[in-house]
């Protein structure tokens, strides 16, 4: 047996969704992480200031009694969005960072954005007051291939809004490819990117395997191999421009077997026990508390969190639980179908 310690994760990027899914979800992220920020892609969506307080309220009913939890929360961006507001809902710690979803890009982001031009002096307040920007890099154009989207998501859209804002503190989330890696490295110190844990552990032939396999349907997209590798290899070497966003995103089971065929894996239950094993797997995991810790803290220049979190390695496989039960319904938590070997301990 061995056993590791690390300071307490954060998820730099979570979907609680609303009403009974919520109050379902909410204690499955609180469980092993201390802070989340919480996306806005409600139906309706959470587009100002009051939305955000009292979306925040309903997630906050849902923390477990005695868990210290905190929700960082988000406002979508439109081309609409009040410059006045997002400035003092930012000073006043009501909201913590803006999403820009591409007009269709994924789940409920009809009202997302259409025409970069259109946002920048929204961007250029967000630059001045230091607030973060969060970005689904991803083009809908349908002329591009679905595996090209967002590495031309990358050159049309990023590096335009990088070389005009170099001050604005952006997150290029769930990045899926090479060109994203290389392109985070390169880029100017505001840059950084989230990674998932599915897009770790799986590759495009997840979701092929034995059929098709809707549970491992994402958007975006899961990769060949050889992006898969790339994202392994700067999320376990330290890098400090990298690190761990979920993308927990709860889909009723009815809803992923079905016609809609919804994008989203609900990876919270098991991410810190999966992600051990591939550092483990990878000889890495003094890297470890870089990627799920530290460096997403760093980014956002937010206080690490003081407490810590013990996983002990056991020598037989663990059990995962198959599902999330909501009165008649469930939600499949997502299993990787490689063998995890640690767990999450008390001390």
């Amino acid at each position: 047996m061995e056993k590791i310690e690390i300071i307490k994760p954060d998820d730099w990027h979570a979907h609680f969704r609303d009403n009974d899914i919520l109050k379902a979800v909410v204690p499955e992220t609180t469980r092993h992480f201390a802070r989340a920020i919480v996306m806005p892609n409600l139906n309706p969506p959470i587009l100002n200031r009051k939305d955000a307080i009292l979306y925040k309220k309903k997630v906050e009913q849902a923390i477990p009694i005695d868990n210290n939890f905190k929700p960082f929360m988000t406002i979508y961006l439109t081309e609409n969005t009040n410059k006045n507001e997002l400035k003092k809902s930012f000073k006043n710690g009501e909201v913590f960072a803006v999403k820009l979803y591409p007009a269709g890009a994924t789940t409920n982001s009809d009202s997302g954005v259409k025409n970069i031009e259109k946002v920048m002096p929204i961007l250029e307040t967000m630059a001045e007051i230091g607030m973060p920007l969060l970005i689904h890099g991803e083009v809908t154009d349908p002329k591009f291939d679905i595996y090209d989207r967002e590495k031309v998501f990358i050159d049309q859209k990023l590096d335009y809004i990088c070389k005009q804002l170099p001050e604005l503190k952006i997150t290029l989330e769930h990045i899926t490819t090479k060109e994203a890696t290389k392109y985070i490295i390169e880029g100017n110190k505001n840059l950084a990117a989230s990674i998932t844990t599915h897009h770790l552990a799986l590759n495009r032939n997840a979701m092929f395997l034995g059929g098709i396999n809707p549970h491992n349907y994402c958007l975006p997209v899961l990769k060949r191999e050889e992006h898969r590798q790339a994202l392994l290899q700067v999320a376990t070497s330290g890098a400090p421009k990298f690190f761990l966003g979920t993308d927990t995103a709860p889909h009723f089971t009815k809803d992923k077997v079905s016609s809609c065929g919804c994008a989203g894996v609900f990876n919270a239950t098991y991410t810190i026990p999966i992600l051990t094993q591939i550092f483990d797997d990878r000889s890495a995991l003094d890297n470890l508390e870089n990627f799920v810790s530290k460096n997403g803290a760093n980014h956002y220049e937010v206080d690490l969190n003081k407490t810590k979190i013990y996983l002990k390695k056991f020598s037989t496989p663990i059990s995962f639980r198959e599902n999330l039960i909501i009165g008649s319904d469930t939600i499949t938590i997502f299993n990787p179908s490689f063998s995890v070997y640690w767990e999450v301990q008390n001390k």
